[in-house]
């Protein structure tokens, strides 16, 4: 991301946010990357015209001391035609942690951990079917909400995630607002990453994901390892989600290996499968990803393909997209 251009909060009390006469000032970015994307498969729905794309995100950030010691900084995302993305404010307490509210913005407690797969650019499920019609998107990720608080801490060989989604909210609010009916539980989880020894990390984690009723719910673990050794490094992973519903139960694993083949270039692949409770049927995914850059261009490409998606028999998908970057 590349520092586009500063502007003091006071000038923008009026019309962009309310916060306080002395806040100091957002540092606004944006990234000058272009793609060119295709999606194949019988669950991918395209009209197959314009390929390519440019990246419109603009993001808003910074951050400021308090006189008690604590940091706290703000970010804002947006699309270059003003909608919302993501936001998210943090409240940093140095050696006893930090406290995040996120609003429709990353991932909370175990989601931190969701997938910890080495990759020279994206997970093997990226993109693949996103323009399905029916929906039928890969299953098997543990998943805590993005709307919510997460607290984060670290000690020593120990970094914990701890996070809790308000009635699993999925949207946003401003603030003096509130959404939704009320009728979903909340969701809990917390996330341990473990590096006892240079070049190891241990993951594991659990949480509960409320739904609408009780017999919505979901429990949720997974446990990863991650082992890098001179220019390789190699992960394996497995998440269970047991849900209340009968023959619903469903166990992943998934492993991949990525190679520094030089400073500026590096290559990645792996797998993943879902198994249903049963269900002789699992969802299979792969993918390949590359990544290289020189001065300040990178390019990067990776492609990813699934078949029985959603552990349904013949929902196929393939993702390829390749993307070049330019830091200025």
């Amino acid at each position: 991301m590349t520092d586009l251009k500063k502007i003091g909060l006071s000038a923008l009390a009026g019309s962009l946010v309310a916060f306080s006469a002395n806040a100091g000032e957002l540092t606004v970015s944006g990234g000058a990357k272009l793609s060119y994307t295709a999606d194949t498969g019988n669950e991918d729905v395209q009209d197959d015209g314009n390929r390519f794309g440019m990246q419109q995100l603009i993001t808003f950030s910074g951050s400021g001391e308090l006189d008690n010691g604590a940091t706290v900084s703000l970010y804002h995302g947006m699309t270059s035609t003003g909608t919302k993305s993501s936001s998210s404010i943090t409240y940093d307490m140095g050696d006893m942690g930090s406290i995040t509210y996120q609003d429709t913005s990353g991932d909370l407690g175990l989601g931190k951990i969701d997938d910890v797969m080495p990759t020279a650019e994206e997970e093997v499920w990226n993109g693949v079917d996103t323009e399905a019609s029916s929906n039928e998107a890969p299953v098997g990720r543990v998943d805590a909400g993005q709307t919510g608080f997460n607290y984060n801490v670290s000690y020593d060989m120990a970094t914990i995630n701890v996070g809790y989604s308000p009635k699993t909210g999925a949207t946003g609010n401003d603030d003096g607002g509130n959404s939704g009916t009320g009728a979903n539980m909340s969701t809990t989880s917390f996330a341990v990453q473990l590096s006892p020894m240079d070049g190891l990390n241990v993951y594991a984690g659990m949480g509960d994901k409320g739904g609408a009723t009780s017999s919505d719910e979901q429990e949720m673990d997974t446990m990863a390892v991650t082992y890098a050794y001179g220019p390789a490094t190699v992960g394996y992973q497995v998440s269970n989600i047991d849900k209340s519903a009968a023959n619903s139960d469903l166990e992943t694993t998934a492993y991949s290996i990525a190679v520094a083949v030089n400073e500026n270039f590096s290559v990645s692949y792996g797998e993943s499968e879902t198994e249903l409770e049963g269900s002789t049927t699992d969802q299979e995914l792969s993918g390949y990803s590359v990544g290289y850059s020189m001065g300040g261009i990178s390019i990067k490409a990776h492609s990813n393909e699934g078949t029985n998606i959603a552990n349904q028999t013949a929902n196929e998908s393939k993702h390829t997209e390749i993307s070049v970057s330019f830091a200025f």
